[in-house]
């Protein structure tokens, strides 16, 4: 009961310490920043295996890491219902997929139904812009 008591109140140390972690600071966008998912298009039905191209107007694209007025990194959000968080990291999951390389395309490998996709431009620190950079959200449909 003891070793409960301590991991319970670890735990709920370590979730208040989380919650008021301050906001990163954010990098302005640029004002005519656009990023948008070239392929595949909104509704189309595809394979198991779905090659997604990334494109973005007004901005650069540069690796994570790069610090560079109006450049950053795409992140692939997959069935996610809204952007993250602002001033946070985007995370770093199955659901936020980080192309810290500064690619423009992926292969996604998906489970048969609908997904939805959308990107989202991260800065140098995967912090979202201000105001943020993302895309229109696309559905799909995987056979």
């Amino acid at each position: 009961m003891r070793r409960f008591l301590i991991g319970a109140t670890l735990a709920v140390v370590a979730a208040t310490v989380m919650a008021a972690s301050p906001a990163l600071p954010m990098h302005k966008a640029a004002a005519d920043a656009k990023v948008y998912i070239i392929s595949p298009a909104d509704g189309a039905t595809v394979g198991r295996d779905v090659t997604v191209r990334f494109g973005l107007s007004g901005m650069g694209v540069a690796p994570a890491g790069v610090e560079k007025e109006h450049t950053g990194h795409h992140h692939l959000l997959i069935d996610v219902a809204t952007l993250p968080a602002a001033g946070q990291p985007i995370p770093n999951d199955e659901h936020h997929k980080h192309f810290g390389g500064g690619q423009t395309e992926t292969v996604l490998h998906l489970a048969p139904g609908t997904h939805t996709l959308q990107l989202e431009l991260g800065d140098a620190n995967h912090v979202p812009f201000d105001p943020p950079v993302g895309s229109r959200k696309i559905t799909i449909h995987v056979k």
